[in-house]
């Protein structure tokens, strides 16, 4: 289930917010790097691994393209809801080039950054009680964007023993009457697990078998490393097609998660529905960002292959030294940007004279104590773990581990 809290049980005319958003909880990554970036700004010396955010700048052509369409009179005005027709060819295009997958213009929809397409697609998919089940360590999105859609979030946990990576057994063992969609996510979001292309065909046979959806969060597709084999779930497995919503934006390939363009891509049906309810949620995304999105997705992978050769770097650096604290296991990711060591040898114990039990106790005593910003496996269902992002400089990678070196030294 989601872990949202129960709003305290009064009637409809005292409740000043509804039951509904109440119960939603706030962004746990947001969170900790807030935090962070406040502690920054009083002049602390804060390294922040909360943020998923590329700490390079967009890139130059795309920034270029934006200015140029600043000028533009035609992008003052609103547009069409569902995307520009040229940034939904551009996203056609992109798709077909980078994994293979065919589509046309009229089943993409282009939103405001990826978590609007999550949650259009969940609204449009979902009725209320529909059930969807959600693989742990899962992104703190996701469990609130299907609650939020009326649905039950059912969460299979995937610990390091098995790469994070949960199989068909234990899907199946999850699945009930009213089991409606499974959410995948390779590269993952907390965890960095990537699936082999053998694994993602076996669980398309079993979603196929059942009948049923698939959402698949494909944001991450540019950072897999040493060479493993994997792909597009629709491509892989070509009989879901009509019952696969796929989604992706630009903002972890193109270092642009501030101009919030994302996109889902899905059956003509689902959509138009999802256009429909964007056309009264918050109408076109930007024009400029929109511009500068077509600029990103046409243009070469030059400088999206310089990032993920830095981010290469500093993911087998940050696992070498995450591994040399006693108590402290790191598997090595083989996609995104983040590392999601096991913690669990570091609780149940006293450090600075303090009984610290549970990762999120020790998230914030690090933070306290060696101003080091990490994220509770809490936020991604599985207590027991950090999540560090190495989305960040070589420097402060380097100066943050080792201050926890020394904290459990």
């Amino acid at each position: 289930m989601a872990r949202m809290s129960t709003p305290e049980a009064v009637s409809p005319r005292e409740r000043r917010v509804s039951a509904r958003v109440g119960a939603i909880a706030e962004s746990a990554t947001l969170k900790v790097d807030s935090k962070a970036k406040a502690l920054k700004a009083e002049g602390r010396p804060v390294v922040g691994f909360g943020a998923g955010e590329p700490d390079f700048p967009t890139p130059a052509y795309v920034v270029d393209a934006a200015v140029e369409a600043c000028r533009d009179p035609r992008n003052h005005r609103y547009s069409p809801a569902g995307g520009l027709p040229e940034l939904k060819q551009a996203i056609v295009d992109k798709t077909r080039r980078d994994s293979g997958l065919v589509v046309e213009p009229a089943q993409v929809l282009v939103t405001n950054g990826g978590k609007q397409a999550i949650y259009g697609a969940f609204a449009a998919m979902l009725d209320p009680g529909d059930e969807v089940i959600l693989p742990a360590p899962y992104w703190t999105t996701y469990p609130e964007a299907i609650a939020l859609a009326g649905g039950r979030p059912v969460e299979v946990l995937a610990d390091e023993t098995q790469d994070y990576k949960v199989t068909v057994a234990q899907l199946e063992a999850a699945r009930t009457e009213r089991t409606k969609v499974l959410l995948f996510v390779s590269p993952s979001n907390p965890t960095g697990a990537v699936y082999t292309a053998d694994e993602i065909r076996e669980i398309g046979a079993w979603v196929a078998e059942h009948g049923l959806w698939v959402l698949t969060d494909e944001i991450y597709e540019h950072l897999v490393y040493d060479g493993v084999e994997t792909g597009s779930m629709p491509v892989l497995c070509p009989d879901l097609v009509d019952q696969c919503v796929v989604v992706n934006g630009v903002a972890k390939t193109y270092a642009m998660t501030g101009w919030r363009v994302g996109w889902m891509i899905g059956p003509k049906d689902v959509v138009k529905a999802a256009t429909n309810l964007q056309s009264h949620a918050t109408s076109n995304v930007a024009n400029v960002s929109q511009r500068a999105a077509i600029a990103a997705l046409t243009g070469d992978l030059t400088a999206v292959e310089e990032m993920k050769t830095a981010f290469d770097r500093r993911r087998r650096l940050i696992v070498s030294m995450l591994n040399e604290i006693d108590g402290v296991v790191c598997p090595t990711p083989l996609g995104a940007f983040y590392a999601y060591p096991s913690v669990k040898g570091l609780l149940g114990r006293e450090h600075g004279g303090v009984r610290i039990d549970t990762s999120a106790e020790l998230a914030e005593w690090i933070l306290e104590q060696a101003e080091v910003a990490v994220v509770p496996g809490e936020a991604f269902g599985s207590p027991g773990y950090l999540r560090l992002s190495y989305a960040l400089g070589d420097e402060d990678l380097v100066e943050g581990v080792s201050r926890l070196q020394k904290l459990f030294g």
